[in-house]
């Protein structure tokens, strides 16, 4: 079933319309997501690779988790039901950190619009990787690599999109400080 979600302003208000998730991305309607960036504190970064079901980038190891907002759902709540469902981990509000929001446009080949306001977090892993249970129709593996993975994009060949380059840096900035707080 698709998701109904909430239709944003370009500059992220609220509309008061909703639609379903295939409609926004159809029509190029903003709405809102969430990625959340997991972290070690020994500098390593969880990084999935995306089902080769997915419509948008299949097999591509990517951000830890990512997902669409619900209509009517809070952001937090949000990031917290997307990283159980795509890793099966339990977070608390305490654990997640918002580090900003991003605006994301692109045209996907398939006809896919995405306009969307990006809601990003980091949090640090405190179990094993070993301890995660993906969930198969959206992930295929998840695997920990250096934190230095996000910095150096150009030289890993299907893990994460160099042209996105800038924004992967500075979440990497952002996850070291918190390390060396």
């Amino acid at each position: 079933m698709d998701e109904l979600l909430d239709i944003l302003t370009p500059e992220g208000k609220p509309t008061g319309k909703t639609a379903l998730k295939y409609e926004a991305h159809k029509n190029g309607w903003f709405h809102a997501t969430v990625h959340i960036w997991i972290f070690t504190s020994d500098e390593k970064i969880l990084l999935q690779k995306r089902a080769m079901t997915k419509k948008v980038f299949p097999g591509l190891w990517d951000i830890s988790v990512a997902g669409h907002v619900a209509a009517g759902e809070e952001i937090l709540t949000s990031a917290k039901r997307e990283v159980f469902e795509e890793i099966g981990l339990q977070l608390e509000d305490k654990d997640l950190i918002k580090i900003g929001t991003r605006i994301h446009q692109i045209s996907h080949p398939n006809g896919i619009q995405d306009n969307e306001h990006h809601h990003v977090f980091i949090a640090e892993l405190k179990v094993s990787i070993e301890d995660l249970k993906i969930q198969k129709e959206e992930v295929d593996a998840i695997k920990l690599f250096d934190l230095s993975a996000l910095k150096n994009t150009k030289n890993l060949e299907n893990v994460l999109l160099p042209r996105f380059h800038d924004y992967y840096c500075a979440v990497f900035n952002h996850i070291i400080n918190r390390i060396q707080k």
